[in-house]
């Protein structure tokens, strides 16, 4: 596969990133099918044009977009997810999205 945010750095890490979705989704409860996995890896990828995504910050995106679509998250949640992902300005902006999705603050 010819993917545009490869880079050249490593022909070999979409179809990594992939394969590990599809063993975390089957971990997760829910094994998707490859059609499945590709969808949320090239959603991913849209999601990332506007960057030069690390291949980590691709992934964290697919893995994020997976877990939403196997605990069935609000379509709202997603899109505002989406939403956010396309403002950052770079890759680190993204990872700091992540992170802080993640966080729990305690209060």
């Amino acid at each position: 596969m010819n993917n545009p945010l490869s880079n050249g750095e490593d022909p070999d890490f979409d179809s990594s990133i992939q394969e590990n979705l599809k063993e975390l989704s089957a971990q997760l409860g829910t094994p998707l099918d490859e059609a499945s996995v590709m969808e949320i890896y090239q959603n991913a990828c849209d999601l990332l044009s506007h960057v030069s995504p690390s291949p980590l910050t691709l992934a964290r995106v697919a893995g994020t977009l997976l877990v939403y679509q196997i605990e069935d998250t609000e379509p709202e949640e997603i899109k505002w997810f989406n939403t956010q992902v396309q403002q950052c300005l770079d890759s680190e902006e993204v990872e700091e999205l992540i992170e802080s999705i993640h966080r729990t603050d305690a209060l």
